[in-house]
Parts: C-alpha cells; structure tokens; sequence
C-alpha cells in the first residue's frame, strides 16, 4: 500500500466497523505564497515606541560575530 502511495499518488481511506477513520495519501508539499506572508506581516501588530530604541542598544551592546564557530 505505502509503495502505491508514494509512487502512484494514490490514497486509501482507512476504515474501522465500516466507518472512516484515517486516509494515507501522499505528501504534498505546504502551501505558503509571498501573499500570504504579507498577510500575515500585515496582522502582527507594530511595534510601540521604545522598540527601535530597544533594537539600537541591544545593536551597540553586540560584540559582533566570531570569524570561526570555534571561537565562540
């Protein structure tokens, strides 16, 4: 059944006493479009006053990136 799933798309609905319990299909991939993403950057809500304030002082506080990973 797996291999039928994965290499001709089919899908099976899994059944117990006669009634539908689960379906094996394939995986299809998430769908996430840059409309989307808009969307939902659109719906956060903004940030208060003192937040690029906050971003400037944590941005100064930095003591920049190691060159290598073992620096660090």
């Amino acid at each position: 059944m797996l291999n039928r799933v994965r290499y001709r798309g089919e899908a099976f609905v899994i059944e117990r006493g006669g009634e539908p319990v689960c379906e094996i299909s394939p995986v299809r991939p998430p769908r996430f479009t840059g409309a989307d993403l808009l969307a939902l950057l659109r719906s956060l809500p903004k940030p208060d006053a003192g937040f690029w304030d906050a971003v400037e002082e944590a941005t100064r506080q930095e003591t920049g990136v190691p060159e290598s990973a073992w620096e660090r």
